[in-house]
């Protein structure tokens, strides 16, 4: 009987080890999570202020992007109210909204390319680099946020330790990333005014020169010189054709010094006559 008591209460001891580190494991993950996410709302505060100066600046030098910079404001707008609401915590909503003012914020970048003065000012330059640093860091705290996050609700629903989820409340948390098909499309961006330009045209080459070609024609394979199928390739032998002949060529005369008191015909010797 005493043995049964002993084997009980060491059954009893290892569980409430197991129970108390798991429960720990579970206060640990969770801090991990809200102090990844700090440093996520950290940039996106940032990013907060500097989106009104970035749209200030671009206003005083594009104001035909009207609509996109109303939309960028618009967001920044919206996704501050919920940050205040939600009292800095990460909600599906504000997941949202975040992602469409990033995509915003990229689409006004990219607009801005066909304004040379802007693209020249040092204050846009400044905020540009500073916005674009901020982004990436946006970025690479979402990564390691979702990562925590993902080990995190792995240990809430996976067994025997959801069962001590259940008991002391540990929910799962939410990701910071979109669900919605139209948020995630990349920002679409008008480049007419570049395809409406007349294609330049390049400089002729030596050998377009010398065959007379246009410099806009493209290289025709046809117009090269071909070389005969049926010939025989270099070091095969071939169907042997006949010789052609060739006179055989007269020797040439060396000329002949000049002689002194007018001319003197050659001396011609006539062979010996055969008696």
């Amino acid at each position: 009987m005493g043995t049964v008591l002993v084997i009980l209460l060491v059954i009893v001891v290892i569980l409430a080890i197991w129970g108390v580190s798991l429960y720990n494991g579970f206060v640990r993950s969770r801090n991990l999570i809200q102090e990844s996410w700090r440093q996520i709302d950290v940039e996106l505060n940032r990013r907060y202020d500097l989106i009104p100066n970035l749209v200030e600046t671009v206003r005083a030098y594009a104001a035909h992007e009207r609509n996109t910079l109303e939309g960028v404001t618009r967001l920044r707008n919206q996704a501050a109210s919920l940050a205040q609401a939600g009292g800095g915590q990460v909600t599906q909503e504000r997941a949202q909204v975040e992602e469409q003012l990033s995509g915003a914020v990229r689409n006004l970048l990219v607009s801005v390319e066909a304004y040379p003065e802007l693209k020249s000012n040092v204050n846009f330059l400044e905020l540009q680099r500073e916005l674009t640093a901020t982004e990436d860091r946006i970025a690479a705290g979402r990564r390691f946020y979702n990562a925590n996050v993902r080990n995190y609700n792995t240990q809430v629903e996976s067994f025997p330790s959801n069962i001590l989820a259940g008991m002391f409340k540990f929910e799962k948390a939410t990701y910071f990333e979109v669900n919605d098909a139209a948020v995630r499309q990349a920002p679409q961006v008008s480049f007419g005014e570049i395809s409406d330009r007349p294609e330049a045209t390049s400089e002729p080459t030596n050998d377009q020169l010398a065959a007379g070609a246009q410099p806009s024609a493209l290289p025709n394979p046809q117009a090269y010189p071909q070389a005969d199928p049926a010939a025989p390739a270099p070091g095969q032998f071939g169907t042997p054709q006949p010789p052609t002949y060739a006179p055989p060529a007269e020797p040439a005369v060396p000329p002949q010094p000049p002689q002194q008191g007018g001319y003197t015909p050659p001396n011609y010797q006539q062979p010996p006559t055969q008696q």
